[in-house]
Order: structure tokens, then C-alpha cells, then sequence
């Protein structure tokens, strides 16, 4: 069970009606919103510490045979 106050209830619902949306609807989306927002954020921040991600193209499978061969 959530609990918030009756204003900003009454702010969700008015929000939520312009947008033919159900109060559920509504909070579920800003909730997803968020949570998208906050790992975009942390991404960016594990690339700023350790630069962009190594592409492989693809074929990390075939890179990883070629390799272990080689030992």
C-alpha cells in the first residue's frame, strides 16, 4: 500500500484524466520513466570511468575460439 497526501492526489488524477489514463496508468508510467532514467544515468557515468564499451561486431564468439587457439 502507497500512501500520499490528498493534494497531490488530486494533481495525479487531474494529470492522469488529461491524458485518458487510469491514476494506476499514470504512476506505473512516471514510475518506468524514472527507473529508465536512472539507469541511462549510471550508464553514462560506468562509461565515464572506464570509456566507451569494446564493440566485437558481433562475433565475440568467434573472437573468444580464435583466442583460446592461439594458446
Amino acid at each position: 500500500m502507497v500512501s500520499l497526501p490528498d493534494d497531490l492526489l488530486e494533481r495525479i488524477d487531474v494529470r492522469a484524466r488529461a491524458r485518458h489514463a487510469t491514476r494506476s496508468g499514470f504512476l506505473r508510467e512516471l514510475a518506468e520513466r524514472e527507473l529508465a532514467a536512472e539507469a541511462r544515468q549510471s550508464q553514462t557515468e560506468i562509461e565515464g570511468l572506464l570509456g566507451e564499451p569494446v564493440r566485437l561486431g558481433g562475433d565475440a564468439t568467434r573472437l573468444i575460439r580464435q583466442d583460446r587457439r592461439s594458446h
